[in-house]
């Protein structure tokens, strides 16, 4: 029987041709934008040893083409679907990552992230440091420190050069292991039946989730997140009272950015450095 090689990470990247938010570059090309962030994705997995599976969402073959053009064939799979859809897709990473033997440490990627060198083996390293860090995001939200609903007390753990935070909320591009996924697999699946990202993730690390005050002055300031809180105690209930609190960490100064022009991450010219790259 032949032995499946082993690699430091595996990724399941999901892709699609269409633009869903207004980037900062690019807004009227995804071909160009998903170029330039895939490219920046290589650079940002600095000497990893990877093993690459790519979600192609009703993809042209262009989009393969960025892929092979740019990867070894060896250490790469390209899975192609009809259109899938978001919640579709990140289902299909959840099995793809479930299923694999190449790597424990696995990581959800997004096509429209854009990244800082060597981001990926940056976050795998923390990540190593300890086994109470279980899920890294390499996006410094903005909102982090903007809004009420991240108003709570921030804790710090200093790992080479980048404070790493404790953070309640994330978007669905995450570094965790196979351990973890499968522990709150049940979870995470909620996306997939119209779960927010922010609920799913404040019901898995269970900060400010019984912080009712909070609850009030945020929706105050925000009626919208009405709905979150609402859909953080459907599908969440289960875990806040009988689940275990997971750690969720981001790096400050942020690793990478997502592509939405309204939430670029602080720190950073951003337009210099898409230019410069």
């Amino acid at each position: 029987m032949e032995q499946t090689k082993k690699y430091d990470i595996a990724i399941a990247y999901r892709i699609y041709p269409k633009v869903s938010k207004v980037p900062p570059v690019y807004s009227d090309n995804k071909y160009l934008m998903s170029k330039l962030c895939l490219e920046s994705f290589k650079h940002a997995l600095g000497n990893l040893n990877y093993k690459l599976l790519v979600i192609l969402d009703n993809c042209p073959v262009e989009y393969e083409k960025l892929f092979t053009d740019n990867f070894n064939e060896d250490d790469l799979e390209l899975i192609r679907l009809p259109f899938t859809g978001n919640s579709g897709t990140f289902g299909k990473q959840v099995d793809i990552l479930l299923k694999q033997e190449y790597s424990e440490n696995i990581y959800f990627a997004e096509d429209d992230y854009f990244y800082l060198p060597d981001a990926l083996e940056k976050m795998l390293n923390f990540m190593k440091s300890s086994s109470d860090i279980h899920f890294i995001t390499p996006y410094n939200h903005p909102d982090y420190n903007n809004i009420l609903f991240h108003n709570y007390k921030k804790e710090f753990i200093k790992y080479g050069n980048i404070d790493w935070e404790r953070i309640s909320t994330t978007t669905m591009t995450f570094l965790t292991t196979k351990q973890a996924l499968l522990k709150n697999e049940k979870m995470l699946r909620t996306y997939q039946v119209n779960n927010y990202d922010a609920s799913l993730w404040s019901s898995i690390t269970k900060i400010n989730i019984y912080n009712f005050v909070n609850y009030f002055r945020t929706i105050k300031e925000d009626k919208g997140f009405l709905r979150i809180y609402f859909k953080m105690w459907w599908y969440g209930w289960t875990q806040h009272f009988f689940g275990v609190k997971q750690n969720l960490f981001c790096p400050v100064p942020t690793l990478s950015t997502h592509m939405d022009n309204k939430f670029l991450a602080d720190g950073y010219n951003w337009e210099k450095l898409f230019i410069e790259f």
